[in-house]
């Protein structure tokens, strides 16, 4: 049976076959902004009020984004868009499975030898530090350097390795408790199914709802943001999957023994901009100093980061993302801490994106600026 009413019951449209209602037919500026205001209030309320729950949501809202141009593909090979779909997530989820599979027991044996050498780490760190200050101390004089000074540094800097191994440890130990096996297993992948599955419908959706006298306009910039957001966004997680590989399998092969938490720590952390390779090469070089206590140990770790740095500034970057991302490094920094910190984890998931939908709005009304007569008009 079609849901599709017969003619003579279709109800006409306004201004077919019968008059439009009394009233403005055109809307005002004031009606404008209160649009724009009613729908930015009502969008923060919902952030504030459902984000203890919205975290799944926004996964599988990535999940579809991101498999959508290959959904599209096989549609035009001729696979329905359901069986696509399907299959997509479901690899995803395998994919992301095995992952967690194969390197959590990894991290495991990781985090239980940062256990077992912590104390001896910390001990060969503090030596390390007591015999520069004595260096120091002879270089400069006891006015300078004191006795006193020096046992604080040392047992302050102790401490310090001792803190960041601890907190290193419940940090992994315990980062799947952040999300419950139920989001991951079930709602993120049925979710992520159905919105890639009617994506397409749900655009045209949203697209007809826009209003007819800024229809063009706000294609225009969605259709940006999507180009700046996409880029950065697919090109960022492969570059990230290839730093991990890359700074794993290096350090694996100069002997630290902490190669695999070191090299996921520094290619995860690298969707922040020079962020992830400043924090894998200081942590690689404490690791490696107190593994080691000399410098032959300590010249592979900064050759690895060196070539890392240069593959990652003039090989990875350059292929895969280019001129097409138009989002600064400091941009991106301040967006990712700022939604941090007021929606905390899933700030981070939306920071991105805002940040692009903001940088095209603000290039969009510079254009408007530098065409209007408020830069235009000559001076007097």
């Amino acid at each position: 049976m079609s849901l599709t009413m017969p003619p003579s019951l279709t109800p006409p449209a306004p201004g077919r076959g019968r008059p439009l209602p009394p009233g403005p037919h055109h809307a005002t500026p004031r009606q404008r902004r209160n649009l724009v205001l009613g729908l930015l209030a009502g969008v923060l309320f919902c952030l504030w009020l459902f984000s203890g729950i919205l975290t799944p949501f926004v996964l599988a809202i990535c999940m579809a984004y991101f498999l959508d141009p290959l959904a599209t593909r096989m549609a035009g090979l001729g696979i329905p868009r359901t069986l696509s779909a399907a299959l997509l997530v479901g690899l995803m989820m395998v994919a992301a499975l095995l992952t967690v599979l194969l390197v959590y027991p990894l991290l495991l044996v990781q985090i239980g030898i940062l256990l077992t050498r912590l104390p001896a780490y910390a001990a060969s760190i503090g030596g390390q530090v007591r015999d520069l200050l004595l260096h120091l101390e002879e270089a400069a004089g006891p006015e300078v350097v004191d006795a006193r000074l020096r046992e604080l540094v040392v047992s302050q800097a102790g401490q310090m390795v001792s803190f960041l191994g601890t907190a290193a440890t419940r940090l992994i130990g315990g980062g799947l408790a952040l999300f419950s096996v139920f989001t991951l297993v079930v709602v993120t992948p049925v979710v992520g199914f159905y919105l890639l599955r009617d994506w397409p419908g749900i655009m045209l959706r949203i697209e007809s709802w826009l209003p007819r006298r800024s229809a063009p306009t706000l294609r225009h910039l969605a259709l940006e943001t999507d180009r700046v957001l996409g880029g950065w966004f697919r090109g960022q997680l492969i570059c990230c999957l290839i730093l991990v590989v890359l700074y794993a399998g290096g350090l694996s092969l100069v002997g630290l023994e902490l190669a695999l938490m070191v090299g996921l720590f520094a290619g995860i952390l690298s969707f922040i901009p020079y962020v992830g390779t400043f924090t894998g090469f200081v942590t690689a070089l404490v690791l490696a100093a107190a593994q080691w206590g000399t410098w032959s140990g300590i010249w592979p770790v900064i050759a690895v980061f060196a070539v890392g740095h240069i593959i990652e500034g003039y090989i990875i970057y350059p292929r895969l993302l280019g001129d097409r991302v138009e989002l600064h490094a400091v941009w991106v920094i301040f967006a990712l801490f700022a939604g941090g910190v007021a929606l905390g984890f899933l700030g981070v998931l939306l920071a991105v994106p805002i940040a692009a939908a903001i940088g095209v709005l603000a290039r969009f009304w510079m254009r408007k600026y530098l065409e209007s007569p408020l830069y235009l008009d000559p001076p007097r």
